[in-house]
């Protein structure tokens, strides 16, 4: 679904931690304040990339706990990445969130909706399609207000 949508990806992320072994060196190095070797994020960024250069959008709204976690604060780091390559990550304080779902999704083209879900790890299980109308109306309405809320991630962590 990165690879075909046609205008606009978007992701809400409402966890503290996600459990993902490429990125686990990556996360021990930048928690003990190493430099960070970012290979295992190249593929990702080179996507990011290649589908803003066609005028598609990837867009995400991370619900933060503050005081961040260190996975939290990694997500930080990486995201000026990702924000380099084109994708626009915004951050939203959980006490401003209670309007929101308590779960992940993408929503691509603001017509196809994929419920993510977790083990009690937080390890990813895998993607469930919606193709509910209402429930992508909804979807769509989340999204904008979670938006709507959150800001940059120059004005969250500058």
């Amino acid at each position: 679904m990165f690879r075909t949508f046609e205008h606009t990806a978007f992701r809400l992320e409402t966890r503290d931690e996600y459990k993902s072994s490429n990125e686990t060196e990556a996360l021990r190095q930048f928690v003990a304040g190493e430099p960070v070797d970012m290979g295992w994020f190249q593929n990702w960024l080179s996507m990011i990339r290649e589908a803003t250069a066609e005028g598609k959008r990837f867009a995400r709204v991370r619900v933060v706990t503050v005081p961040l976690t260190d996975y939290s604060r990694f997500g930080v780091f990486c995201s000026g990445f990702t924000n380099e390559a084109g994708e626009d990550i915004r951050y939203l304080d959980r006490a401003h969130a209670d309007e929101l779902p308590d779960y992940d999704y993408w929503l691509f083209d603001s017509r196809l909706l994929v419920r993510m879900r977790f083990a009690d790890d937080e390890t990813f299980l895998g993607g469930e399609v919606i193709d509910d109308p209402a429930e992508i109306v909804r979807h769509n309405y989340w999204r904008d207000v979670a938006r709507h809320r959150a800001v940059g991630r120059e004005d969250f962590a500058p």
